[in-house]
């Protein structure tokens, strides 16, 4: 089972990937110094939960995006 992480955490998460999306990655550590220049937390434990769901939800969006282009190509395909 995953972790439930608390909604501060997840709308942190989305703003710096609607904000910084360009510079967010699939790297946890790049994510984590990517946020600890962001946001001014002293909580190291804090900026660990931002930095880790925000490479999970990185993974997800780009995942999708892959899914969805894989699917126009084969509906062109089709035609």
């Amino acid at each position: 089972m995953g972790n439930i992480r608390p909604a501060y955490v997840k709308r942190a998460a989305r703003l710096i990937f609607e904000k910084y999306g360009d510079q967010v990655s699939v790297d946890f550590d790049k994510n984590k110094e990517l946020v600890a220049k962001v946001l001014n937390i002293e909580s190291k434990f804090l900026r660990n939960a931002i930095a880790g769901y925000l490479t999970s939800y990185a993974k997800r969006f780009m995942k999708t995006e892959l899914e969805e282009e894989a699917t126009e190509e084969v509906e062109e395909e089709e035609s």
